[in-house]
């Protein structure tokens, strides 16, 4: 079995904070986890209103970053680091999909 290879906060902010915030239509990408989160928690919002019947990834996301993030136990981090990692791709693909619609 392939493993997958976590990817850090400030990745996932690089990769993913631009397209989050025009889905949420904020003025600019979040620079923070907590700020991508809330932003996340909007896009769920309005992928949601667009039809898209997996919009709930984007706040089961939203919920593993901000439980990594406030964790103080380096493995807990870790176990839901992956967990968002395994599940951002999908939520950045409706992100894609749904820059396209507009």
């Amino acid at each position: 079995m392939a493993s997958t290879k976590i990817l850090t906060a400030d990745t996932i902010l690089t990769r993913y904070a631009a397209d989050i915030a025009f889905v949420a239509e904020e003025d600019a990408p979040a620079t923070t986890i907590p700020d991508f989160t809330n932003h996340l928690r909007i896009a769920a919002e309005h992928l949601e209103m667009a039809g898209f019947t997996s919009a709930e990834e984007a706040e089961i996301v939203a919920q593993y970053l901000d439980d990594a993030h406030d964790s103080t136990d380096s493995a807990e981090q870790v176990v839901f680091m992956k967990r968002a990692t395994e599940r951002i791709g999908f939520v950045g693909d409706m992100a894609d999909e749904y820059r396209d619609m507009c």
